[in-house]
């Protein structure tokens, strides 16, 4: 079912939205996708098979991120980064008092976690990867999975197409999910972002270049300090965006100087392993916050 009792934050002048349950250790989730995108209109409501299970357990937080769902856009040309992306949810976090979470974040989200994990150790309790090729060795596979997307982007059509190529079943993909994606696309400030990532370009000058950079460094330290935290990997092992040399190397590089490293395979499942097992990937979850 949707998730439901939306909020909003004004975050350093960016109206940003989130969605918060339960009580107990908190938990913030962070979706995949970036502003502007074409295959599809991703958002908090990624984890609302989720939501609900998890807030039985935790206090649930799941935001959108910078120009995102109904967060509103960056608001100068030079933050369509990721960089700026990290920032605005380190500034979520701060706007909204939270301390001591336990981030778990998918596709370029886990980037971000990861990203966020090492700036600021101190109010991370753990990290929690899933899914993410922008945050694993190498380069993703994203234009393979996208030959011969349907046109015209971004219509109910295409963004089912999407998720399926993406996924191992299709069970998971919701009537009401696909409909929540439609919607957040016709928004004006989606057109606007669309038209500044392809149309001005600032997808290969600004994004995709600072993420490559980003990431080296990232690397560097992770391998020089570690990220010292308990972190999770979780992999769907029918991923088509991340190998398993990926994902191995990725594990490599977290666990080379974090003992308390752990790495969880999904089968049957592709790059939504979170959506396709909820109740398994809750659980999994769960175990992973309460280990001693």
């Amino acid at each position: 079912m949707p998730i439901l009792g939306e909020k909003f934050v004004d975050v350093e002048g960016i109206r940003t939205r989130y969605f918060e349950k339960g009580t107990g250790e908190t938990v913030v989730l962070v979706h995949g996708g970036s502003f502007g995108s074409t295959t599809g209109a991703c958002s908090a409501e990624d984890w609302d098979l989720n939501f609900d299970g998890l807030a039985e357990w935790f206090h649930v937080v799941a935001i959108d991120k910078l120009g995102q769902g109904y967060t509103g856009n960056p608001k100068s040309d030079d933050d369509y980064t990721m960089h700026a992306t990290v920032q605005h949810a380190w500034a979520t976090l701060r706007a909204l008092g939270i301390e001591g979470a336990h981030l778990v974040g998918h596709s370029r989200g886990g980037y971000l976690t990861c990203r966020l994990t090492v700036e600021h150790p101190e109010i991370v309790k753990t990290c929690t990867i899933v899914d993410s090729n922008t945050c694993a060795p190498g380069t993703g596979r994203n234009d393979f999975v996208f030959a011969n997307m349907p046109r015209p982007a971004l219509t109910a059509e295409s963004q089912r197409w999407v998720v399926g190529k993406y996924s191992w079943g299709d069970g998971h993909i919701t009537d009401e999910w696909i409909a929540a994606m439609v919607e957040m696309a016709k928004q004006e400030k989606y057109a606007e972002a669309v038209h500044k990532m392809t149309v001005d370009g600032f997808q290969w000058t600004k994004f995709l270049p600072g993420i490559q950079t980003q990431k080296e460094e990232m690397f560097r330290i992770l391998q020089t300090r570690g990220i010292q935290r308990p972190v999770l990997q979780v992999w769907g092992s029918e991923d088509p965006t991340v190998s398993f040399d990926q994902a191995m190397g990725l594990y490599r590089i977290l666990a080379e100087k974090e003992r308390r490293a752990r790495w969880q395979v999904f089968h049957r499942s592709g790059h939504y392993s979170f959506r396709e097992h909820p109740e398994r990937f809750n659980d999994v979850i769960r175990t992973f916050i309460h280990a001693p």
